[in-house]
């Protein structure tokens, strides 16, 4: 009998966390998806997972609120276990997260807060919380973003939280190793979805700048993150832990 594994990606109604958790399907791993607020569209998300003849379901997650992860956790183990006989699952997706673009001089310790709660805070403990729910030999993959390495003008906090999440994921990755776990960061580069309010999207004078200081001379798609994502979810990437891998197209070299 086939042991289909099982992956839980965080913020996967839409842009990148929709494909990654489409991508990982497609390597005949179940789905457990999050959402924070449009459950239509995790529930969309989940009917796509569906039709690949993958089995999926959503639970509503905000990863601000670290008090409601025992609770999430605790239900998603209790499907797993109807499903399957045992609470655990393989994959874990770190994904669900918000831009904000301010300035340094104009960013607000509310603004600051937020993104250091959703950003680091909740990865740092939804993770912790979770790691009883992990099987032995599974994988964890935060997603960073390429203004770790480069800067961009407004995203002082939000690229400081970032980088707050590759260090854990090198410190997670020896203190997992000995229960086989592996840990790696993704670090998306300007990727055209809603982020930040569509920024990118949108604006098509910074659209073409984005497209100039990228080698490969075009800005990222959701389409572009997701497989490699689904690819460190595989025994292809079983030797490749603590790594941060800039998946950008090659921008601001």
């Amino acid at each position: 009998m086939k042991n289909t594994k099982i992956a839980l990606v965080t913020g996967g109604s839409r842009g990148l966390g929709k494909d990654i958790a489409l991508k990982i399907a497609d390597q005949d791993i179940n789905i457990i998806l999050t959402y924070h607020s449009n459950k239509e569209k995790a529930e969309e998300v989940v009917q796509e997972i569906q039709s690949k003849g993958q089995k999926a379901i959503t639970y509503q997650l905000d990863t601000r609120h670290i008090h409601t992860f025992d609770d999430v956790l605790s239900q998603v183990g209790a499907h797993l276990e109807e499903k399957t006989g045992r609470p655990k699952f393989d994959y874990l997706i770190n994904n669900a997260g918000i831009g904000i673009n301010t300035p340094f001089t104009d960013t607000t310790e509310d603004q600051f807060d937020e993104l250091i709660n959703i950003h680091f805070k909740g990865v740092f403990f939804f993770t912790q919380k979770a790691l009883k729910y992990l099987n032995d030999g599974g994988s964890i993959v935060n997603i960073s973003t390429g203004l770790t390495r480069f800067s961009g003008p407004g995203y002082s906090a939000y690229a400081s939280a970032k980088a707050a999440v590759e260090n854990l994921t090198r410190y997670l990755a020896k203190e997992l190793g000995e229960r086989k776990i592996r840990v790696n960061a993704i670090a998306p580069g300007a990727i055209t979805t809603d982020f930040a309010g569509g920024q990118l999207r949108d604006n098509e004078q910074y659209n073409s700048y984005i497209s100039s200081v990228t080698a490969l001379g075009r800005a990222g798609v959701a389409e572009d993150i997701g497989g490699v994502v689904a690819f460190l979810c595989t025994d292809a990437a079983a030797w490749i832990n603590g790594q941060r891998l800039e998946v950008s197209g090659g921008m601001n070299l």
